[in-house]
């Protein structure tokens, strides 16, 4: 299955100009077999998430993207924000008891040199990102970044490897033209919010750039090729 793991709308995300529906209908053009919601600090309440599965025939999930000092992190599995999440550590103390799952978000933010003389000091930049206090707490990095540039997701896809942690692919949208770059391929049919954290917990999945033309099943130099 190919799914956005990373979108925003309006007006649960005070940034997005994407309505609901607007969201879903590109993502069904665009070929994906799922979305999830991930607003700013808020997250979307289960009957509400309902009404647009059965209204649009399209499986809608809902997540959260929490800011906490240390980067943004998707979480999957929580019902709600509670204070202190902005921690990492509480966060994924929460998220644990709620037997979810986080992944990092665009890992290149504040993270990535803009400016390197030579190899050396661009793995440095990785290595100290790869010290990232929130990451021992999290199943994957967001590889794919459907905002971010082909210089800040290969620095993510760097750090992926560096770290030996699975990528996900999601479009950040904001915006209708957002929709659709970008997705993370699951291994397995998945029906459900739980058997989403399953399968990213598991591991079975991987970024797919949907610009690039390739096969959704085919991924360069993936480590368990």
């Amino acid at each position: 299955m190919l799914i956005d793991l990373h979108s925003h709308t309006w007006p649960r995300s005070h940034d997005s100009v994407l309505n609901p529906d607007d969201l879903i209908t590109r993502a069904k053009t665009a070929g994906l077999d799922a979305i999830v919601f991930t607003e700013h600090d808020t997250v979307w309440d289960y009957k509400s998430v309902e009404e647009l599965r059965a209204k649009h025939n399209f499986l809608v999930l809902a997540g959260v993207e929490i800011s906490t000092d240390d980067g943004h992190i998707l979480a999957f599995g929580i019902d709600k924000y509670v204070f202190g999440m902005h921690r990492a550590r509480e966060l994924a103390s929460y998220v644990d008891k709620s037997n979810g799952a986080m992944v990092a978000a665009h890992p290149y933010r504040r993270q990535m040199p803009w400016f390197s003389r030579n190899e050396e000091e661009y793995r440095n930049a990785l290595e100290k990102a790869s010290r990232n206090p929130a990451y021992p707490y999290v199943q994957g990095l967001e590889e794919i970044n459907g905002r971010g540039s082909d210089k800040e997701n290969e620095f993510s896809r760097r750090l992926c490897e560096l770290m030996g942690l699975k990528g996900t692919g999601g479009t950040d949208s904001h915006a209708i033209s957002d929709v659709g770059k970008c997705a993370t391929y699951f291994e397995r049919e998945i029906h459900d919010e739980r058997e989403l954290i399953d399968e990213i917990k598991a591991g079975r999945f991987h970024a797919v750039d949907l610009r690039s033309g390739k096969p959704v099943a085919v991924r360069d130099a993936a480590p368990d090729a």
